[in-house]
C-alpha cells in the first residue's frame, strides 16, 4: 500500500500517518504536490487516496490529479479517506466515482471529523478543547478502522451511497459548486504581508511567488488554507476578510 494525499492544516496528514501506520508500517505516505506522486503511484497495486473535504466536494488538485493520471488507475485497489469540519455529505464518493470511472477497484470510503481549518469565518471556530475533543475521537475511530481492515478485511463505506450522494449534492455541493469547479482567484495578500515568503515556501499547488519584496498570488489555490494558517502577520485571507484563528494541527495534538 501506498498513501497519496492533499493536506493543507495538518490534519489530513494525521489521519493518513495514524491509519497507515496501523494497517502497515513499511507503507510509504506521499504528499500529492510532490514530484515523485505520479511515479509512484505507478508502481502501486493497493492505494489510499487523502484530501479534505471542501463543500462536500473533492478538491480540484486531488480531481486534477486523478484525471492526469487517469490511465494509471485500472485495475487499481484504491480507498477513498477525507477529513471534515462539520458536513462531508459523499466527500468520499466524489473522488471515488471518478476512480470507477478510470477502472479502479474502489475498496471503501472514510469520512473523518477533525477541527475546521478555514481561519477567516468567525463561525466555524470551536473551543480549544472542543477541538482536542475532535482529535480524541477521530483517533479512536481511525484505530478501530485500521483493526477491522488488518484483521477482517473490512472497509468502511462511508460516502459512497445514493444516499450520501443526493445529502452532499443538496447539502452543499450545488449551492457551492462555483467555489469547486477549478482552482480559486480569491486568494488576498494585504497590506501587513513583509514578505517573509514562508506562505511560497508552503503552498502545494506553487501558487505564490515573490515580486519586489512582496507575495504575489496566482490562479492556482486549491484552498488548503496552508499559507494562511502559517503567515506570522496573518496577512493573507480567502474566505473572509480578517483571520480569526491560525488552524494547524499541532496546536490541537496532545
Amino acid at each position: 500500500m501506498i498513501a497519496i494525499y492533499l493536506s493543507g492544516t495538518g490534519n489530513t496528514k494525521h489521519c493518513v500517518e495514524k491509519l497507515v501506520s496501523a494497517i502497515d508500517p513499511d507503507a510509504e505516505m506521499i504528499p500529492l504536490e510532490r514530484a515523485d506522486a505520479t511515479e509512484k503511484l505507478k508502481e502501486a497495486r493497493e492505494v489510499l487516496l487523502a484530501y479534505p473535504t471542501q463543500f462536500s466536494n473533492c478538491p480540484y488538485a486531488v480531481r486534477e490529479f486523478i484525471k492526469k493520471n487517469q490511465a494509471l488507475w485500472a485495475g487499481k485497489q484504491v480507498f477513498c479517506m477525507t477529513t471534515m469540519g462539520a458536513f462531508s455529505g459523499d466527500g468520499a464518493g466524489c473522488s471515488a466515482r471518478l476512480l470507477k470511472k478510470y477502472g479502479a477497484k474502489v475498496l471503501g470510503g472514510l469520512q473523518v471529523r477533525m477541527p475546521d481549518a478555514v481561519c477567516d469565518n468567525k463561525m466555524l471556530k470551536k473551543s480549544l478543547e472542543d477541538n482536542k475533543k475532535l482529535v480524541r475521537e477521530a483517533d479512536a475511530k481511525l484505530e478501530r478502522v485500521a483493526r477491522e481492515i488488518k484483521e477482517q478485511g473490512r472497509y468502511p463505506q462511508e460516502g459512497l451511497s445514493i444516499a450520501s450522494h443526493f445529502a452532499g449534492l443538496f447539502g452543499q455541493r450545488l449551492w457551492f459548486y462555483g467555489k469547486t469547479t477549478g482552482y480559486s482567484k480569491k486568494l488576498k495578500i494585504g497590506d501587513a504581508c513583509v514578505g517573509c515568503g514562508l506562505c511560497v515556501q508552503n503552498c502545494p499547488m506553487h501558487n505564490l511567488t515573490m515580486k519586489d519584496g512582496k507575495v504575489v498570488a496566482g490562479g492556482r489555490c486549491t484552498m488548503c488554507y496552508r499559507c494562511i494558517s502559517h503567515c506570522p502577520k496573518q496577512a493573507i485571507t480567502l474566505l473572509g476578510k480578517q483571520v480569526y484563528e491560525q488552524c494547524r494541527f499541532e496546536k490541537y495534538a496532545e
